[in-house]
């Protein structure tokens, strides 16, 4: 029984969480075809374009060098100049081819993903020490995969550079017979047709095979409907605790309502069911509600008014308007502004006229 079959069955595509946290580890959808494509067609590049460079770049150094072999002197010092002389000839020829090759191996990764720093493939895992996990290695799909495509590389290869030289077979033989100097030119011919169409049928194969890869990766990567519910639990958060986290909001908001009340100047009510605190001093723009609730709330707000002696005025119509338009430590909205200021400037005169006859 295979492993994906020991567990519960992974029917759903990954979310982009599942795709960056299978990038942060380092397990990315990669064809070592593509990167073995780049490699030799900037092998192409550079034996066509900097073939010439390179031979005369090194002709003349070693020229010289075996002309005048028998004036070496092969002491230490002489010894270690002379080859720090070829290692800077060496550098000049191939230095900027090297630097194409270098240039295309990091091009061929970073066209199938961005730049990966992770340290997970480098830790200890036990689980590739087991005989039935190499086994699987060895006879699995992918190893059969692999195989399938060797064994087309190979044959393809044959057919392409049995199609390309089939046509020179003569001049082939007759290089035998040939001169020296006209055998370089022919080599160089023959060599840069026999690249140009390995090139072209190693692209074929490797935009197959980075497809293939893709799939098999992306069919690693997908989720049980189980692990679809555990990662919405914790990028949206358990239900139960979000239940919780409303509750424990909902408790400071009505204490720090309540505590709230004794400032305000007048409680507006339905009797039944809404109340609204409205706090207003003189230089304020317009009155502000400290509180308002409904039910349970309400009465508490007028327990609480009452006992700071807080006037309560009973106005249905108003009371519900003004719940349904104004929050917590805002004002109130400009078209109840007439009502309110009614209600403020009758309670303000009845706080004179008590303060009147206190005197």
């Amino acid at each position: 029984m295979s492993e994906e079959s020991d567990g519960p069955e992974k029917t759903e595509d990954p979310t982009q969480k599942r795709l960056d946290d299978a990038l942060e580890r380092g397990d990315v959808a990669k064809s070592q075809e593509v990167n073995t494509w780049f490699m030799i067609a900037g092998a192409a590049l550079v034996l066509t374009s900097f073939s010439g460079s390179i031979g005369s770049g090194l002709q003349n150094p070693l020229r010289n060098l075996i002309a005048n072999s028998w004036m070496i002197r092969v002491d230490g010092p002489s010894l270690l100049a002379l080859v720090r002389d070829l290692e800077y000839v060496l550098v000049v020829a191939l230095g900027v081819p090297l630097l194409l090759l270098a240039l295309a191996a990091i091009a061929g990764n970073m066209i199938q993903h961005r730049l990966v720093w992770s340290g997970e493939s480098l830790k200890p895992k036990f689980s590739k020490l087991s005989p039935l996990a190499g086994a699987k290695r060895i006879f699995g799909k992918q190893a059969a995969a692999n195989f399938a495509k060797g064994l087309f590389k190979v044959t393809a290869l044959g057919v392409v550079m049995t199609m390309v030289l089939w046509p020179d077979r003569f001049r082939v033989d007759a290089m035998v017979r040939s001169d020296p100097a006209t055998i370089l030119g022919t080599t160089m011919e023959l060599t840069r047709h026999l690249l140009t169409a390995t090139v072209a049928m190693l692209a074929l194969v490797a935009i197959a095979d980075y497809f293939f890869q893709y799939r098999q990766w992306f069919e690693k990567q997908k989720m049980s409907l189980q692990e679809l519910k555990e990662e919405f639990k914790q990028s949206e958060g358990d239900p139960h605790i979000k239940g919780r986290i409303r509750q424990l909001r909902h408790a400071r908001m009505k204490k720090r309502m309540m505590a709230a009340v004794p400032k305000a100047s007048v409680i507006i009510t339905n009797p039944t069911h809404y109340s609204i605190a409205l706090q207003y001093d003189r230089g304020m723009a317009a009155p502000i509600c400290v509180a308002k609730g409904v039910d349970a709330v309400a009465f508490k707000i007028r327990e609480v008014a009452k006992e700071h002696d807080i006037p309560i005025v009973e106005n249905v119509p108003l009371a519900r308007a003004l719940y349904a338009t104004v929050d917590v430590d805002d004002e109130i909205p400009v078209e109840h502004y007439h009502a309110v200021a009614e209600i403020i400037g009758y309670v303000m005169g009845l706080k004179r006229g008590l303060s009147g006859q206190r005197t």
